[in-house]
């Protein structure tokens, strides 16, 4: 794809940048990209792709927050290796496009030593080519379709949230044993709902589930009277949705209308944080997954909470929720490899993190999580959740029902995944 110029909008900055990075950058078949610093002191430029615009916004904003968070909390203690953090910020539209551009741009003119971001699957396997065909190391932070980890995998690439199967695997039994074996499943039309809707239907299946029908839903959908009467008509003992960003917020609105919140039962594949906040523990229908919750009674939790608010006093959503968790701890797992190891080299890092295990106190989760080694997926706790009928104040949304551990909730994905060999992975330092 042609480089065009990044729009308006597309080139927004942190005030960190301060100017261009120096020294010159070398491009074209080798196979070291390297930018050589006169002094030590030279910053470590991390680029975040998080989205402002378009399906995503609000989660990409928040999943931001969550990374300049732990940028914030390095910097504090005098950077890492002796340098500053800068962040270099474009909004990358929820869009595969712009987001293939925004991450040329990034490695290519402003000597970023690593990417961070993503929440549409599509934005992300589009920036992890990019960053694969210059070996820079790319975290992607709140992707969640099977694909990201599986065909769509790739060396320097890690995935850090929990995938569709997974939330599948962590439901469905429950699923079936509670409400019945009737399903009927609904998506969003594009790669994480398409892949997530076919991980669930494998599933449910296994454990015993009829799939009475599927409907693809068109990204952008705002009139859901047509789904929802089918709904009525057919009375499935389950629908399973794979629907996310701002189509959730409208088709949760309207099955609310339409009195079909409660029966038949909803298994809401994830919930993000951002597309139910300030409407209510009431929008918060179904059982659903996430990663992480502000009131899990754990160590370091309200310490957290306490850290977001004091960083963002005035942002709408005044808790955070499992987008920003996951900016968090990716980024900051990320700073404390390129401590660890010493250096920005690419190979470097990616050996250090493969078959890494973070602890679950560490994490704020139940249980240890470990990157994959041969996926490059965060294998981590999976939590169910439904509305909170008893909140103990105007946040609390979710009633925590269960949690998983990693191993019981693997995901299969992970089987497709061939990861590039590193010596056909380019070596990347920006020095």
């Amino acid at each position: 794809m042609s480089m065009k110029a990044v729009n308006r909008r597309s080139f927004l900055k942190t005030s960190l940048l301060g100017g261009a990075a120096g020294g010159a950058t070398l491009f074209g078949p080798w196979t070291h990209n390297r930018v050589y610093a006169a002094a030590s002191d030279k910053p470590i430029r991390i680029g975040l792709t998080h989205d402002a615009s378009g399906q995503f916004a609000n989660s990409g904003q928040a999943e931001k927050r969550g990374s300049e968070m732990a940028v914030a909390e390095f910097n504090a203690k005098g950077g890492v290796l002796g340098r500053k953090v800068e962040t270099v910020w474009m909004d990358t539209e929820t869009n595969p496009q712009t987001g293939t551009r925004v991450a040329e741009r990034m490695i290519t003119r402003e000597n970023v030593h690593f990417l961070v971001g993503a929440v549409q699957s599509g934005a992300a396997n589009a920036i992890s080519q990019v960053a694969q065909k210059y070996g820079c190391v790319y975290f992607n932070t709140n992707s969640s379709s099977p694909t990201e980890s599986g065909a769509n995998c790739h060396r320097v690439k890690f995935v850090w949230d929990g995938n569709g199967e997974n939330f599948s695997k962590a439901a469905a039994r429950n699923a079936i044993n509670s409400f019945g074996k009737n399903w009927l499943l609904i998506y969003n039309d594009y790669v994480w709902g398409q892949n997530t809707n076919a991980a669930t239907k494998k599933v449910a299946t296994e454990y015993g589930a009829t799939v009475m029908d599927e409907i693809a839903i068109p990204v952008g959908t705002r009139d859901w009277s047509s789904v929802l009467l089918k709904i009525q008509q057919m009375k499935p003992d389950v629908v399973a949705a794979a629907v996310g960003g701002d189509d959730f917020k409208v088709m949760r609105q309207q099955v609310h209308d339409m009195g079909l919140d409660r029966s038949p039962a909803w298994i809401n594949n994830q919930q993000d944080w951002p597309d139910i906040f300030g409407l209510g523990a009431d929008a918060a229908f179904g059982v659903f997954g996430t990663t992480w919750y502000h009131y899990l009674d754990l160590p370091g939790v309200p310490e957290f909470v306490k850290q977001y608010q004091e960083m963002y006093p005035t942002t709408r959503i005044s808790v955070p929720g499992n987008v920003t968790y996951n900016g968090y701890v990716a980024m900051r797992e990320l700073l404390r490899v390129v401590e660890e190891v010493g250096s920005t080299d690419n190979m470097k890092i990616i050996k250090a993190l493969e078959g890494r295990v973070m602890t679950a106190k560490d994490r704020m989760q139940h249980f240890d999580a470990v990157i994959d080694p041969n996926s490059h997926q965060v294998q981590q706790t999976i939590y169910l959740a439904q509305g909170n009928d008893k909140p103990r104040d105007d946040t609390d949304y979710f009633k925590i029902l269960s949690w998983s551990d990693p191993e019981s909730i693997r995901s299969s994905a992970g089987d497709e995944c061939k990861l590039e060999s590193y010596a056909d992975t380019p070596n990347y330092d920006q020095g």
